[in-house]
């Protein structure tokens, strides 16, 4: 499948270093023009952004036409051309952001998270475990409940 990816888990991924992932993970990853715009004015100062930006750089797209349904969801730039990208091409969409998770879910778009990739992975026997790899995604200010992290190595055997 070709995913559309937001700045969220393309930062966190980056600065994990696996970003390699989702390249064996899909098809294709597609990264907006917004997105990338995000991620040069937040991101200024951080030592990971070069190798982000490298990577990102090559899958980068210029932004499309928002539907207008899509504009009701007030979501941020980056988030909006995720959706319209998904929705208008028939994509999955890589979200960890609620309220961009919720629209896509109201518009059947597949979404995984920064998570799931990870799950992905090691299901996939990408990776040897999971458990190093979510707990380095808490390091760099993911949010996850105990509870959803549980349920998660469970899923994976861990």
């Amino acid at each position: 499948m070709t995913w559309v990816i937001n700045a969220s888990p393309l930062i966190v991924l980056g600065k994990i270093n696996q970003l390699p992932l989702l390249d064996v993970l899909s098809d294709k990853v597609i990264v907006p023009q917004s997105v990338m715009n995000e991620i040069m004015m937040g991101m200024q100062q951080d030592s990971s952004v070069p190798a982000i930006m490298n990577w990102a750089s090559r899958r980068t797209m210029p932004d499309i036409d928002i539907p207008s349904s899509i504009l009701g969801w007030d979501l941020g730039q980056g988030e909006t051309q995720v959706l319209s990208y998904a929705y208008s091409k028939q994509l999955g969409a890589i979200l960890d952001d609620g309220a961009a998770r919720a629209a896509a879910k109201s518009y059947r778009i597949p979404i995984v998270g920064s998570l799931g990739i990870i799950l992905r992975a090691r299901q996939n026997n990408h990776i040897p475990a999971a458990r190093s790899l979510i707990e380095q995604l808490l390091a760099q200010g993911s949010y996850l409940s105990d509870e959803l992290i549980e349920q998660a190595l469970h899923k994976v055997g861990e």
